[in-house]
């Protein structure tokens, strides 16, 4: 459950134990002392740091990789648009769930209605890029292949 999710905003410079403790309050303080004593343990998380999201950002966006894969198309996400995924996708208060989301919804959705489209084909690179707060898909030259003499 996020209860308590606010609070752990509000008390974000707080020691976490501290933080630990106001968030276990506010359970007992909700929930009846019947049901916190069938519950077997209670765990707190602490938020997320920007390279945690980041690294998020890449595991989803790895797995769209292999998608793409089976039809030769690599895909290419600089740093502003991956920046630009994590400012979207995570809520203080959800944390991290609504990243997946926002993968599908700014980069899976729009590239899959330009590969019906016929924009990008087979053997593309496509480079996902935000200007003005959007992302862009533009082709991008295939990455240089070396030669082994």
């Amino acid at each position: 459950s996020n209860l308590g999710g606010q609070l752990m905003q509000d008390m974000s410079n707080r020691p976490f134990d501290e933080v630990s403790e106001a968030v276990l309050a506010v359970l007992r303080d909700h929930f009846r002392p019947e049901f916190l004593n069938r519950v077997d343990e209670i765990i707190v998380f602490k938020s997320l740091t920007q390279e945690q999201l980041g690294a998020i950002v890449d595991i989803q966006l790895a797995r769209l990789q292999k998608r793409l894969d089976e039809r030769k198309i690599t895909l290419v996400v600089t740093g502003s648009a991956r920046k630009l995924l994590i400012e979207r996708g995570w809520d203080p208060v959800y944390g991290a769930r609504p990243l997946k989301r926002a993968i599908q919804r700014m980069v899976q959705d729009p590239l899959a209605m330009m590969l019906l489209g016929g924009k990008f084909s087979e053997g593309d690179v496509v480079e996902v890029d935000a200007r003005d707060g959007e992302l862009t898909f533009e082709k991008a030259k295939a990455p240089a292949v070396e030669t082994v003499a």
